[in-house]
């Protein structure tokens, strides 16, 4: 289980991170009019794990939720991830489907 409070938004860097032991994972977004386009999902080479995979996910989903901004996935993981999860397809612009 991943801790909330590791979870960072860098952005100077445009990106998500969380870091795992001496490992980075990142997801780099682009933000524009109230729109946050996520455009890549990078994870350690050493966690091949698609549960770890999931949580990271959900975590920047619930973060992005809490600041009430809509998502563009550009990243065919990421979306992926918002078909498995309806929940998050409300966070969609107008007009835009996966």
């Amino acid at each position: 289980m991943i801790d909330t409070s590791q979870l960072i938004d860098n952005d100077f860097l445009r990106q998500f991170e969380l870091r795992i032991d001496d490992d980075l994972a990142k997801i780099e977004y682009s933000l524009q009019d109230r729109k946050i386009f996520l455009t890549k999902i990078e994870l350690p080479s050493n966690i091949d794990n698609e549960e770890f995979e999931e949580e990271f996910l959900t975590l920047v989903f619930d973060n992005i939720k809490e600041r009430n901004i809509c998502v563009v996935p550009t990243s065919p993981q990421i979306a992926k991830f918002m078909r498995r999860h309806r929940q998050y397809k409300r966070m969609l612009p107008v007009g835009i489907r996966i």
